[in-house]
């Protein structure tokens, strides 16, 4: 029975240019000698965010026929560093991707619209792929990047310090956990998990604690399961409740008194529409003074502090006087012609 076998479909890319590459250096690392081209170790069309590039990366091994590294083929590290194996989308594409997802927050469907505007032809199931890529890229970079800015600190200061926190978008969901170093404010560590219980935090802990660099201290809220899997780990090691979080809990009444001065003050202010209405009919100046006041007083409400050390409520009640005795000036000025 005669039967159709289906033929290999060629690369769906269309390049407009090959570029090649050669081993960053000319000698040896062994003997020094001179190394020359033996054959070609990789060719790949990649789509990067500048176009489709076939990227050709050329082989080279030593001249000296006695070296004891004979064997060993040398190819270009920047070329290696275009894309991930595997996949024909340039390193560049997937930062892109972190980018859109991570700090604009976009779907997935608007990277998919975004890539597709530079000339990147991807779908839907693509950019889930390219996302996961840049995943796998970021949790393998972060460890070393982390070493080494810890390396920084004990250098400077004989040791680390680790603070913790958890935080829980909804009840019933993971909980994100993550360790950073107090004295650079780098992140260490993060991760989702199920249970906030003692031993699960000690697992997530644990491989922080086997970097092996000095700790001075450590620091986290009132949880009682973080307190006890730092004193289980380490019991030796100092350990410090949060500064912020003990200012926070003392601090609470004081807040709560603030964020009813600030439901008083938008209640004597709610009249600012009817106001604007009045004002609005009429093109005169008075009018229009009254309502840049009427729209000074609206931003007013809108400002937002940073409890417990700057109180919103005291802010916009200040803020609010400030324009009440420019009004009084107003008013003085022109007479009572003008309410």
């Amino acid at each position: 029975i005669d039967r159709e076998i289906p033929m290999r479909t060629k690369n769906r890319l269309n390049s407009k240019e090959t570029k090649y590459y050669k081993p960053e250096f000319q000698n040896c690392p062994h003997c020094d000698s001179k190394l020359v081209y033996c054959h070609t170790v990789s060719r790949k069309t990649i789509s990067t965010m500048e176009g489709v590039y076939t990227v050709v990366n050329m082989g080279y091994r030593c001249s000296n026929e006695h070296c004891s590294n004979l064997d060993t083929v040398y190819r270009s590290a920047q070329a290696e560093q275009l894309s991930m194996k595997h996949i024909t989308y340039g390193t560049d594409v997937l930062a892109y991707v972190g980018q859109l997802r991570f700090k604009e927050h976009k779907t997935r469907n608007e990277i998919m619209e975004l890539l597709n505007e530079y000339g990147i032809t991807v779908s839907d199931r693509h950019v889930q792929k390219l996302y996961e890529r840049y995943a796998v890229l970021l949790r393998a970079s972060s460890e070393s990047y982390a070493k080494e800015e810890l390396s920084k600190v004990v250098a400077q200061h004989g040791g680390i310090i680790l603070s913790m926190d958890g935080v829980q978008p909804e009840k019933g969901n993971e909980t994100l956990y993550v360790i950073r170093e107090v004295l650079s404010g780098t992140i260490v560590a993060a991760k989702n998990v199920k249970s906030s219980a003692t031993s699960e935090l000690m697992e997530f802990i644990k491989p922080v604690l086997d970097y092996g660099f000095p700790i001075l201290g450590f620091v986290s809220d009132g949880q009682q399961s973080i307190r006890l899997a730092f004193e289980n780990l380490s019991p030796d090691t100092p350990y410090q409740y949060c500064q912020f979080h003990y200012l926070k809990d003392i601090a609470k009444p004081a807040v709560d008194k603030d964020r009813k001065l600030k439901v008083n003050v938008k209640k004597k202010l709610r009249g600012i529409r009817d106001i604007e209405k009045k004002a609005s009919k009429a093109s005169t100046l008075d009018e229009e003074t009254a309502l840049d006041y009427a729209a000074a007083l609206r931003a007013v409400l809108l400002e937002d502090g940073k409890p417990p050390l700057d109180l919103p409520g005291i802010k916009v009640f200040d803020q609010t006087k400030k324009i009440q005795k420019s009004l009084e000036k107003c008013l003085d000025k022109k007479g009572d012609s003008f309410t």
